[in-house]
């Protein structure tokens, strides 16, 4: 029976490249010139820490990140903005939560989606992913079809399709 998984994963070694353009575009600005910016992706917890000087770079580095991370094929769902919340020594800080599995509210309204569409398929979660199993195959597709119009605010891959 055929099957494929939706699942929600941003590729931390494209985040990790979109960081590095990111302090090599800082390290040549002007306006960013002798200030204390510091960017580091945390890979286990799947956050971007951001630390500057003021409100306005917080807004440049934002913009630069975004920009660099789509370029690198990360969509822009999968960033979580933080407030932007003051540290010592006149700094501004701000955590990017970067979007790793799919959650249990989106899970279930991934599956109450599919369900309302009365097409013939088995949709199961686990743990972090959606499995969609079916007869035939054009019932999985039109189920991918379904999934990617809808307007859900996590970015969604389907992975593992099988015969």
């Amino acid at each position: 029976m055929p099957s494929f998984d939706i699942v929600s994963r941003v590729d931390m070694q494209e985040m990790d490249n979109a960081i590095n353009q990111v302090k090599k575009e800082v390290a040549t600005r002007y306006d960013f010139r002798g200030s204390k910016t510091v960017l580091e992706l945390d890979r286990k917890l799947a956050v971007v820490r951001i630390q500057t000087e003021d409100e306005m770079k917080l807004q440049a580095l934002q913009e630069l990140l975004i920009g660099k991370a789509v370029r690198r094929g990360v969509d822009t769902k999968a960033f979580t903005f933080g407030k932007g919340e003051r540290a010592a020594g006149d700094m501004v800080r701000q955590e990017v939560g970067i979007a790793n599995g799919l959650s249990e509210d989106a899970a279930r309204r991934v599956v109450k989606m599919i369900k309302g569409s009365k097409l013939r398929v088995q949709v199961a979660i686990q743990g972090d992913e959606v499995r969609v199993s079916g007869k035939n195959r054009d019932d999985l597709q039109s189920v991918i079809a379904l999934v990617r119009d809808a307007d859900l605010d996590v970015p969604l891959q389907f992975v593992n399709m099988r015969e």
